[in-house]
Parts: C-alpha cells; structure tokens; sequence
C-alpha cells in the first residue's frame, strides 16, 4: 500500500500528487517552491486568485497539464503555521484522501515534507496520512444489490520524505494499525443485530486470537451460573440467544503484572426489556456494543504493533428482549461480587453486565480498569454528540487516559462522583445497590454503579452514547459507527506508565 522514497523526481509519473499549503506571507518553500518553477509561477497566481485556499483544511484540485510528472495536483490548505497541529493534519488529509476516492484515483503520491512544521515533524506526519487515509476512506458495504460496475479503490500511495526511511516506514504502519482497528469497530457497530449476536461476537474474538496469538476464554452460560454472574444473566433471561463472556489476554511482559483491564459493553440489541424503548427509541439499537467494538478494536492494534504491556479485554455480551422469562423491574439478582441489586429499571441494563465484566476482570489479575459502554442517553444531553464522558477514582489513571483520549483526537470530559452520588446508587431498601436511581445526574447514576463494582482498583468509566455514532460525513468518515475509543484505548495502552 505504501512506499518510501527520499527524493522527489518532478518527472515521476502519479495520477495525483497531494501537497500541503500554509498560509504564510511568502507561500512556497522546499518542494513547493520548485513545483512552483515548474509551473512557472503558475502556482503563485492560483493562490492569489483564491484558486487554491491556503485556508485549513481547503481542497483544491489542479490539473498540471504535464508540466510535473503528476497528473493532478491536490493542494491542501493547512493554515498559519503558528495555529497548525496533528490533529488539523489529520483531518485536512482525510478531506483530501476523500477527494481522491471520490475522483476515482487508484494511485497517489504525497509529498511528507510540504506537511511538516516546528510542531509537527515527519514520522507525526506519516502517521497521520497512513491513518488519515484509512479512516477516511472507509465505507461499510452493507447488504444491497451490487452494481456491475468495478470499484475503483486507492491501491497504492508513494510517500515523498527527506527523513529517514525506516523510521517513516514505521510510523506509516502505526497509523495504518491504527485506522484498520478503528474501521473494525466500525463495521462491527454497522452489523444489524440479526448479523451479530453474542455468538458471532465471541467468533469474531476468537479468530482475533488466533491471528495474534491471544490466550482466549469464551463462558458459556453453564460457566457463568457456576461463577455466580447473576447481573449478566439476569439481563440475558428474555432472550432465545446464550450469552457470552468473552476474555482475550495479551501478555507483553515476562510477568503477569500492572496489568490494563478493558472492559465493553456488547449488548447486541437492546429493546429495553419490560422497560420497553420508545418506537422511536429503539431504532438504532444494534449499535449498543459500541464499548465491546471499541475494546475489540484496540486489542486488533495491540496485536499488530506488540506493546510491551499486559492487557486483559472482558466483554460481556447478550441481547436484552423481552418474553415470559425476561427479567424484570422490582427484581434482586446478585452480582459476581456478590453485591446485590435492585433492578428499578429493565433498561438500565449495560450497567449490570459492566457489573460481572468488571469483578471478572480483577479475577485475571486488572490492576488498571477502563469500562467503555454506550450507557446513557443522559451523557448525550450533559456533553452532546462529539465529547465522551467520562468518571474515575484515581487521578493519576484518569490522566493516562486523558492524554491518550487527546492524541487520538477523540476528546473526553470528566463528570463528578461524589459520596452522595454513591450514597444514591446504594439507596435500595432491599438490596445493596439499585441499577436506576433517577433521571437526575442519570450518565453519573449510571457510571457511577459501575465503579461500585472496581471499587479501589484504579478506574475509568467513558459513555459513548454519543459519540460512538455520527449522523453526517465528516472529514474522517462517514456517518454511521465511528469507532471511538479504540485509538484512545491503543494509546493508552501505548503508552502505559505504571504508578
């Protein structure tokens, strides 16, 4: 898909060159500044004219009319220099790799050092145009009819640098892992529940284990009720579908130790159970095991870039329907842990197969936890569509993920829980805990049940209700699943600093 070369031939034949432009008051250096020659000013005037934008994030696209070797020329507006990043790079690429997917261009060339800067240097570069492009040009391809015309797809990019080769060869990989894990999710979230039940779900990491060479547990039904998972199972009583509690470990360490726990929610189709969702409610449904995606996700990078980290990734996973055996308000089942819970709302369920997920994850050793789940619609109304939220009990924890969340790009705000929250969510009168303590605070309410059950063990909540869907295009894809957290989750682990 991509290859590397240190010097630019202007004669060397591509069906699109893409360059970067930044708004500065003598427009060209390096590269652009010869294209420019031969061009004969040309290039000049074309930014002058407004023809190309040196705005952020502009896309213009230039026939060169055999003056380089390059058919077209995509110039990238990238901005002033003094306000340019990773992160506006990554999405000015993803635009202009949209442009040549949409211009139905099979072959590219990019030219690294026209997108370098003080702040943002050539292996940050690389990175971001191998996962810009992946991201960027991903499509889920559904189930209609297929048309008989062949699908022009990007086969291959030449990447231009000055910098050292194998290093830029290496960053190009990291940020092609990192967009191949982030489109898996994707198209798992994009599955109608029909294609993905618990079952494929516990296939699908399956066969992730025998790529990577994962340890893989999958508990049946019979092994749950062995182990005392009534939360799981509680929310599983209404369906025709066994759940299932999917393990994978990776090992990085010669010790199993400062082990990372990454925990997601896979509710494969949530009516809401005797809850029952609003008819309006309940579309979209398919898209509740956005946490377990994003954990599958990660673990898909982890296995191609081999962090020396150990991680366990726990993902519970069932439907919740309704029938004469499903579980139901006023009900009390007991946890793993052994806590007891009030179920006050059949709806309030993710948080009850976080529940055993989490405690079975301090079975195999967690000494860190991050639970992902697409848990309230609370958290969409608090911080709206492109922010997750997020909860933690430890500071130093929460600042991993932080900054992990900030270089993926995929921005979290932390929510408070303080002890009356807590005092809230263990108000039942019957049980230990209640599962729905009311609408008020309700992504606190939620999240904060899930932390009752990492008690000390440090931990981080994040609610992808929000944002683990788009509903419009946007400059790293295209509406529908978006694969949040995966990157974040990847970092993380990454970049992992024990305490």
């Amino acid at each position: 898909m991509f290859s590397v070369k240190q010097d630019f031939n202007y004669s060397a034949e591509h069906e699109c060159l893409i360059v970067g432009v930044f708004d500065k008051p003598n427009k060209f250096e390096g590269i652009l500044t010869r294209v420019d020659e031969q061009f004969g000013g040309q290039l000049t005037e074309l930014v002058k004219s407004g023809d190309i934008s040196v705005k952020k994030k502009a896309i213009a696209k230039i026939h060169t009319f055999g003056k380089i070797g390059a058919k077209r020329l995509i110039a990238v507006g990238l901005g002033k220099e003094k306000e340019y990043s990773f992160e506006i790079l990554r999405e000015a690429l993803g635009r202009a790799f949209k442009e040549v997917k949409t211009s139905r261009i099979q072959e590219a060339a990019v030219c690294l050092d026209a997108f370098t800067s003080e702040g943002v240097d050539a292996l940050d570069a690389a990175h971001a145009v191998s996962e810009a492009f992946v991201l960027a040009t991903y499509e889920f391809e559904g189930y209609k009819q297929k048309s008989n015309e062949p699908e022009k797809d990007i086969e291959s990019i030449a990447v231009y640098s000055s910098a050292d080769k194998e290093d830029v060869k290496a960053s190009l990989t990291v940020g092609y892992a990192h967009g191949k894990g982030t489109n898996s999710a994707r198209t798992l979230v994009n599955l109608p529940g029909n294609m993905l039940t618990a079952t494929d779900m516990a296939n699908y990491a399956s066969e992730l284990a025998w790529r990577y060479d994962f340890e893989v547990e999958i508990l049946e039904k019979e092994d749950m009720l062995k182990l005392g998972m009534g939360a799981l199972l509680a929310v599983n009583q209404g369906s025709a579908e066994p759940p299932k509690m999917i393990v994978l470990k990776y090992q990085g360490k010669e010790e199993w130790k400062d082990v990372i726990g990454l925990v997601g929610k896979g509710i494969t189709f949530d009516t809401g159970g005797y809850s029952i969702k609003p008819k309006d409610g309940i579309v979209g449904m398919k898209t509740d095991m956005g946490g377990a995606a994003a954990v599958l996700g990660a673990m898909e990078i982890i296995g191609e870039l081999k962090p020396e980290q150990n991680v366990v990734a726990v993902i519970p996973s069932t439907d919740n329907m309704v029938s004469g055996t499903a579980f139901k308000p006023d009900d009390v089942i007991t946890s793993m842990s052994g806590k007891t819970i009030e179920v006050l709302n059949a709806d309030a369920e993710g948080r009850l197969a976080l529940a055993d997920a989490v405690t079975y994850a301090k079975h195999h050793g967690a000494d860190y936890l991050v639970d992902v789940a697409t848990l309230t619609g609370g958290v969409i109304v608090a911080l709206g569509e492109e922010t997750t939220g997020a909860l933690a009990n430890n500071e130093e924890w929460f600042e991993q993920v932080l900054e992990a969340s900030y270089e993926a790009g995929e921005p979290i705000w932390r929510l408070p829980l303080f002890e009356k929250d807590k005092e809230r969510i263990r108000s039942s009168q019957i049980a230990d805990l209640n599962n729905s303590p009311g609408r008020a605070g309700h992504a606190i309410m939620g999240g904060g049940f899930v932390g009752e059950f990492a008690e000390d063990t440090p931990w981080v909540h994040l609610d992808i209700a929000g944002t683990a869907t788009a509903t419009k295009n946007y400059d790293l894809g295209p509406a529908g699943a978006t694969g949040v957290m995966v990157r974040t989750l990847a970092l993380l682990v990454e970049r992992f600093q024990s305490k």
